[in-house]
């Protein structure tokens, strides 16, 4: 029998994935790669397709770096899958794979489609831009945030 707690989450990870994807499906298809949308003097939407993870890292890497991010998110989704139908009733854990859950698979997604994750949210500041990013980067990092947050806090003691 499946927990209505795993359920939860896995749901919580859907609507996420799901945002994620029709934003970027929005953007990928009114945006092309030159085009710059103002919407606040610090926030641009534009179209970035980043072939390499965080920050651009392995952007520059001859191909190999698409099979490897596929198999490395799939493996993560996995994991979280298996941790979630765990743990199911420790709500700050579950919240944080969540998130995590839903941003890798919707970047494996984008890398299986285009070859590449597409990118669309810029901040600037001063002439400083930030690297472009998307929804599922988002859920990423406030999932890791989360998780650091829940291994730091104190655990009642069990006698």
């Amino acid at each position: 029998m499946v927990d209505g707690n795993f359920l939860r989450w896995l749901v919580l990870s859907g609507f996420i994935l799901l945002t994620d994807q029709l934003t970027k499906f929005a953007v990928a298809g009114s945006f092309t790669a030159n085009k710059v949308v103002e919407v606040t003097p610090f926030l641009n939407l534009v179209l970035v397709y980043n072939p390499g993870a965080a920050f651009s890292f392995l952007s520059d890497a001859s191909g190999w770096q698409r099979g490897f991010f596929i198999a490395l998110g799939l493996a993560a989704s996995v994991w979280i899958v298996y941790l979630l139908r765990r743990y199911p009733q420790q709500p700050l854990f579950c919240w944080a794979l969540s998130l995590v859950l839903a941003g890798a698979l919707g970047n494996v997604i984008d890398r299986i489609l285009f070859g590449a994750v597409i990118d669309f949210l810029d901040f600037h500041a001063f002439g400083w831009h930030w690297p472009a990013f998307n929804v599922a980067d988002t859920a990423i990092t406030c999932g890791a945030a989360l998780l650091i947050w829940d291994g730091l806090r104190p655990r009642e003691q069990k006698h």
